[in-house]
């Protein structure tokens, strides 16, 4: 049986995957797409993991206990069916609502977050599909250095606009001046 599996390759600083047959391997690519749990994160990430899915890749989409337990699923209500596990973010009771502050929701998901995708990937590693590469959400980037312990690919996936991606590059690239200044014209 045919397989697809992903092929990684650098150029420059951009990681490029695509699906290649080879009779040699006879199991489906299995990339982990791991989300921050909000509104504006999860459904980006989620039409991403549809089309790969589609195309047919083994798909896990990773988000908080709270956060899926607050989902409304519903059974057989979509055509495609990609699996769902949880890391934890440090507040698995409440989520972010039930976190001191916003620095204090961050600073607990970065503390906790590494070690139950470290633990998840653990699992995942012995079963029949082990994880081959992990898609991030750009809010969190230790995702990458997880992904790197386990010698698993990973790339960062921007939710925003393209707009603010180019705000990004033009700050960066010192075109922008920051912090910008309103200035007020008369017509």
């Amino acid at each position: 049986m045919l397989g697809l599996y992903l092929t990684v390759s650098l150029s420059g600083e951009t990681i490029s995957c695509k699906q290649r047959n080879d009779g040699e391997r006879t199991r489906k690519a299995h990339c982990l797409v791991l989300t921050y749990p909000t509104q504006g994160h999860i459904n980006p990430m989620l039409q991403f993991a549809k089309l790969h899915h589609h195309k047919g890749l083994k798909v896990t989409l990773v988000t908080t206990h709270f956060l899926l337990n607050t989902l409304q699923l519903h059974a057989g209500s979509s055509k495609c069916n990609i699996a769902l596990e949880t890391i934890s973010d440090g507040y698995d009771e409440g989520g972010f609502a039930t976190a001191e502050s916003t620095d204090a929701y961050l600073n607990r998901f970065w503390e906790i977050g590494p070690q139950t995708l470290t633990k998840l990937l653990r699992r995942m590693s012995s079963s029949e599909y082990p994880v081959d590469c992990i898609v991030y959400d750009a809010f969190m980037p230790w995702s990458l250095d997880v992904a790197k312990k386990f010698g698993i690919f990973g790339a960062v996936f921007f939710t925003q606009s393209c707009a603010v991606g180019n705000i990004y590059y033009h700050a960066q690239k010192g075109l922008l001046k920051l912090p910008l200044v309103a200035v007020m014209r008369k017509f």
